[in-house]
């Protein structure tokens, strides 16, 4: 049994989750029969859609549409995180003066900076190469992005804690 021919998941809302069949009795032609009007439109894919997505993201099967967006949101978060390192290294730069001397302030905001720009591009290829797996029911790829933020986020603060170590009290 495939995943669009497991039963409808209503336990939460009544309702069955969007893309699946409608209930029986609805008079939208659930079995055998064509469907006519808006329900034939709505069986017909989007050809210039079907184009794109087969060549980005390389075929398979359409995933359950909450697994997609699972996926989306985690992309969102490595982006949030992105932000965040950028907003810090511009932070740094900008209200530390009188804290660091310039060469570890440029340091520490460079440090951030980067990790943001490795964080943001990551997670794009991070969100594609998971899309793919699951449209070809493959094993979800190891999260390279996470290792690379704690390695730069520990560099960060070893940079720090030195200079805390030594600048005189």
């Amino acid at each position: 049994m495939t995943a669009h021919e497991e039963a409808p998941d209503t336990s939460s809302t009544g309702r069955e989750a969007p893309g699946g069949p409608a209930p029986a009795g609805t008079g939208t032609g659930t079995g055998t029969g064509t469907g006519t009007g808006a329900n034939a439109a709505a069986a017909e894919p989007d050809r210039s859609r079907h184009r794109i997505s087969a060549w980005a993201l390389g075929g398979g099967t359409e995933p359950d549409p909450r697994f997609t967006l699972a996926n989306e949101r985690t992309f969102l978060a490595w982006i949030r995180t992105s932000l965040a390192m950028v907003a810090g290294g511009i932070a740094v730069e900008a209200f530390t003066s009188e804290l660091f001397t310039p060469e570890v302030r440029k340091t520490v905001a460079v440090l951030l900076l980067l990790l943001g720009l490795v964080t943001g591009g990551g997670s794009f290829f991070r969100w594609l190469n998971v899309e793919r797996a699951m449209r070809r029911q493959a094993p979800l790829p190891l999260p390279l992005i996470a290792p690379i933020l704690a390695a730069g986020g520990a560099l960060v603060a070893a940079v720090l804690i030195v200079f805390v170590i030594w600048r005189p009290a």
